[in-house]
């Protein structure tokens, strides 16, 4: 791994070793990774990527860390840190965005909103990258990424640049192609519609009011714990429990919105995940609902 490191280094890129997780996720969780790069842009992303194919190495790809649960023990991989290098936009003829992957999805709405094209008002509040809300279709009040994509460009497997158009991507709730394919997303166009900025602005106002009332932004988390069962919703499942503040260490369901568990302070992985067990055991023993987790476990 050393090796690996060095050969990094001596291309160029900056890379940090030993990089705390809990740095870099939402949660605030996670011991060290060996290795972090940090790419300027989409070239050294692209450069990072194939010097650690060649070596074997399948990079860990953090966004915005926005949904990740990272273990509490060191984990001996190289990360690539996509948010601030890999974050370029601007407007394309009629009314579409390009952006990269590492762009912040509430930085790609303002843009748009400055921009006088409405369609991304949703998204204004959700904490990820542009490249994990297309990998994972992120979505809230009604909107989500299916909706606005026209086409993404991406890395494949072998490491060729390619295009691939919406249909494409078999976008469903919580799921787009790239979850099966594990494909490098490197950037997408978004089409919107034209509308009054001061208009676009009052709705991600509205939506923003919506969260700060609704959500427990002020304590670190990993957004909506569980995904939503076919059967109904997962906080009203958990609420109905009775797990509403139900807490292991220091994470806790939260008391405003039992869908979202959080760090009330020095909560560990293994807190969090014991904590969903229960979640996932009590809810099935009272419901025969299964929750399926949306956060993304990484070790």
């Amino acid at each position: 791994m050393q090796t690996i490191i060095q050969t990094l280094q001596q291309n160029g890129l900056h890379i940090v070793e030993n990089e705390p997780l809990s740095r870099h996720t939402s949660f605030r969780i996670g011991g060290s990774v060996r290795g972090m790069v940090f790419p300027k842009n989409e070239e050294e992303l692209i450069q990072a990527v194939t010097l650690l194919q060649e070596t074997g190495i399948a990079p860990l790809l953090i966004g915005n860390g926005s949904n990740l649960l990272a273990s509490d023990d060191p984990i001996d991989r190289i990360a690539i840190k996509l948010h601030d290098g890999v974050s370029h936009m601007e407007r394309l003829d009629g009314n579409a965005i390009y952006a990269s992957a590492g762009s912040l999805l509430s930085r790609v709405a303002v843009f748009a909103r400055d921009q006088g094209l409405s369609g991304l008002e949703f998204a204004h509040g959700i904490p990820g990258t542009l490249g994990g809300a297309i990998f994972m279709n992120a979505g809230a009040y009604g909107g989500e990424m299916a909706h606005v994509i026209t086409r993404v460009y991406y890395l494949d497997n072998k490491l060729t640049r390619q295009t691939i158009e919406n249909p494409e991507c078999n976008f469903s709730y919580r799921h787009s192609c790239f979850m099966d394919t594990k494909e490098l997303i490197l950037s997408a166009e978004i089409t919107l519609t034209s509308n009054n900025p001061a208009e676009i602005g009052a709705r991600m106002t509205e939506l923003a009011e919506k969260r700060r009332n609704s959500q427990p932004l002020e304590y670190p988390s990993g957004g909506s714990t569980f995904k939503r069962p076919k059967e109904g919703y997962a906080a009203a499942m958990i609420d109905e429990a009775g797990l509403k503040g139900y807490t292991v260490g220091g994470a806790q369901v939260s008391e405003k919105h039992a869908g979202f568990v959080v760090n009330r302070g020095g909560a560990t992985c293994a807190d969090v995940l014991r904590l969903m067990e229960h979640v996932q055991e009590t809810v099935f023993a009272r419901t025969g609902v299964l929750l399926e987790p949306e956060v993304e476990l990484i070790s």
